[in-house]
């Protein structure tokens, strides 16, 4: 109650009406059952399309569970129930051992798949268990432009400096190697070519392939100069001075290096590849080492840009590293077309092979182990963000003490070697491609994996996880329906579950290909109103595009069907003459004889019509109460006890009296009237569809005493025109 210890005027805000009651949603479906990939435990996650559902849980490919090939029910369920209306899914994923998992999924018979180079500084894993996981990764790489420079000129070289040098008739002063001794008769002018340094005052000349030929047509080797007492050396002897000033000669030199990319200075070690043209004879420039028909060769440049390291491995038939100075191939009979340094890059996460579809993307990936743009940041085994740890498909660990040279080697050692070489005469370029494996679906869960576990530590599981969510109404396992050996099991599982939860209905498969005899006996296992069984399975176009159609169970579609119809009809409906969106036939063609076996069993069927399509020709659950015969009947109740309920929490502790009796009968009697007005109830006037009572009729003083207030609610629900019949007889035409 207000204080008023001052003078003046109070303005205060008091209800004069009931508290009202907003019906709750009941289309909303969970499905539980064996996925491609996903999450194991904690809340499970929700999906508003199958797209979605895609990139968190996987496509519809096929199962290996137990080393057998097994259609994706869960999948192809979820798209049939957003096929036919669906719009909100829960799904919990279950595995054989679930229970047993850890967090990360570890423990179950499913395995994780993963990719590391035999050092184990970068290893790459699957963020959750199953075959799926064996990706192909497909690093594109940034640094794309052409590195290589060639600098022609006449100015003399550097000391040290290495540049290839063409000269033409050059006087008879100029002294190459021991010319005199070996070409005594040499005539000049004299040509010279070939790769050279400049050492002091006068140049070296390096390889074997430099070519000096005389005036006279004798073309030497540079071989053919090598002193005998050193006829394992390398290099011959040039004078410099007079190469530069000779006069009438022609000399130029032509610098080929590789300069540094926009994304910064190379340094020694700096990862790169080198193009060169096909058919190219470098034996010369290695010292009679050749790589056969390789164009592109993978290895490293220094920190001046000028020698190009040629690594084995990495490189088919190359098998010892190889020094490459670049200005050497100035002098081939095609220069190289390009060198591109390797450091930032793009990830492609393919599912399956190398041409398998792209499910995810990493962009701007740096090699470095630090930074925000690090394989273990952008990569992590732990994303800030819940939407990248559910569709984030690859973890990245590194080493202890990795550097950003050590990690480009690691990712050099597990490229496919096959890849990094394009085809003779192809026009794409290497494909650097990294290949996961080692990925499981595991064994076929059980019945115990579907019921899942309560753990408030790593999180819950299965059916067990779903008891945390309210909204959920409709319940399905359909991949059970699959493995005859557990499926009554798992539907027990599904009945307590929807016994426990109060407020839900599980939907019921047939396996596939029951006879009339088998489908009665399985569902006389059960006599439940919040279980509903449908028979027969339902042929669809196989979603894989491997076969021209597979058989599938019915319940995604029935959950679809449930949905939809509460939203555009009401739960009061009936889900029943609905058609079947997505069926090219079912299973078995049930006629009405059979059915007339099967409908007072409860077992609802599926059927075609000429001109009418496939349909569902049953709305019954499997209860022989006459209360609960109806699946609309069981749901409207359950609807409205659950409305009730969660709006009327507002009771709870308020004085019981006879003001709050009147607020709470006016409460529902208002929620009631909009039931009726709106035709879900029976009855030409609300009177005739309900009552509600809550005063000293429902209540005696020990209810009072204990703090019990008793609303007693009555409602005539409309019940399905199961049966239509037209009573026809002649009749005499009187006046």
């Amino acid at each position: 109650m207000s204080q008023y210890l001052a003078p003046g005027v109070f303005v205060e805000e008091v209800s004069f009406r009931a508290k009202s009651i907003e019906g709750v949603g009941t289309s909303v479906a969970a499905i539980v059952g064996p996925t491609r990939t996903g999450p194991l435990r904690g809340k499970p996650e929700v999906v508003t399309s199958f797209g979605e559902f895609e990139r968190i849980y996987g496509d519809s490919g096929d199962l290996s569970l137990g080393g057998t090939s097994v259609l994706n029910h869960t999948a192809v369920a979820a798209r049939a129930f957003f096929d036919n209306g669906g719009k909100q899914l829960f799904v919990a994923r279950t595995l054989a051992g679930i229970n047993n998992t850890d967090a990360d999924g570890g423990g179950s018979t499913a395995q994780l798949s993963t990719a590391a180079d035999p050092g184990s500084v970068v290893t790459f894993r699957s963020r959750f268990p199953g075959a799926a996981g064996n990706y192909t990764l497909e690093l594109h790489w940034r640094d794309s432009e052409n590195l290589l420079r060639f600098q022609s000129a006449t100015a003399p070289l550097a000391d040290g400096e290495l540049a290839y040098l063409e000269a033409t008739g050059l006087p008879g002063d100029v002294r190459v190697g021991d010319i005199d001794d070996r070409a005594p008769d040499a005539r000049f002018p004299i040509d010279v070519s070939g790769l050279v340094r400049r050492v002091g005052d006068h140049y070296v000349l390096v390889g074997n392939h430099a070519v000096i030929e005389t005036a006279d047509g004798v073309a030497l080797a540079a071989a053919d100069l090598r002193p005998e007492d050193a006829p394992d050396s390398d290099e011959g002897v040039l004078v410099a001075e007079v190469v530069v000033d000779a006069g009438e000669a022609n000399v130029h030199f032509t610098r080929v290096h590789a300069r540094s990319p926009a994304s910064g200075a190379l340094a020694d070690g700096s990862f790169a590849t080198l193009t060169l043209p096909e058919g190219i004879d470098v034996s010369g420039i290695t010292g009679g080492t050749d790589w056969g028909g390789l164009t592109v060769l993978h290895g490293t440049l220094n920190a001046n840009g000028t020698v190009f390291t040629v690594s084995p491995g990495v490189n088919p038939d190359v098998a010892d590293v190889i020094e490459l100075p670049l200005a050497a191939l100035a002098g081939t009979p095609s220069a190289p077309s390009a060198s591109v340094v390797l450091r930032n890059f793009d990830v492609d996460v393919r599912l399956g092979d190398a041409d398998g579809r792209i499910v995810y993307s990493y962009g701007d990936v740096s090699t470095a182990p630090g930074g925000e743009r690090s394989l273990s940041q952008v990569l992590s085994a732990e994303p800030e963000r819940r939407y990248d740890r559910l569709t984030s498909p690859v973890a990245c660990s590194l080493a202890d003490g990795a550097t950003g040279e050590t990690i480009r080697a690691a990712l050099y050692a597990m490229f496919a070697a096959d890849a990094l070489q394009p085809p003779p005469l192809s026009v794409e370029g290497p494909r650097y491609l990294i290949q996961m494996s080692g990925g499981s679906d595991g064994d076929v869960p059980s019945a115990r994996d579907y019921a899942g576990a309560v753990d408030e530590v790593n999180g819950s599981t299965g059916l067990a996880a779903l008891e945390d969510i309210e909204d959920i109404s409709i319940v399905m396992t359909p991949a059970a329906a699959a493995h005859p050996d557990s499926h009554q099991a798992v539907v027990v599982e599904m009945q307590k579950h929807c016994r426990r939860m109060r407020y839900r209905i599980g939907i019921v498969d047939a396996r596939q290909g029951m006879a009339l005899s088998e489908i009665r006996d399985f569902a006389s296992n059960f006599d439940d109103s919040r279980l509903a069984l449908y028979y027969p399975w339902v042929v669809i176009s196989d979603p894989r595009g491997l076969e021209e159609h597979i058989t599938v169970p019915p319940a995604g579609f029935l959950a679809g069907i449930y949905a939809n119809t509460d939203v555009t009809r009401g739960v009061h409906k009936a889900p029943a003459n609905e058609p079947v969106i997505g069926a090219l036939r079912f299973a078995q063609e049930v006629n009405r004889f059979q059915q007339e076996l099967l409908n007072p069993a409860g077992i609802n069927c599926l059927r075609s019509f000429p001109g009418r399509g496939h349909r569902v020709w049953g709305g019954r659950t499997l209860s022989s109460d006459p209360e609960w015969i109806y699946v609309n009947v069981r749901r409207y109740f359950l609807y409205l006890e659950r409305s009730i309920d969660r709006s009327t929490q507002w009771v709870v502790f308020e004085p019981n009296g006879e003001r709050l009796w009147a607020n709470v009968r006016s409460s529902v009697e208002d929620f009631l009237y909009n039931e009726w007005f709106n035709g879900r109830l029976l009855g030409s006037s609300p009177k005739a569809a309900y009552f509600v009572r809550c005063d000293r009729s429902t209540m005696t003083q020990n209810d009072l005493d204990n703090g019990r207030l008793v609303c007693e609610v009555g409602v005539a629900a409309l019940k399905p025109a199961e049966f239509v019949i037209f009573r026809i007889g002649q009749k005499t035409a009187d006046a």
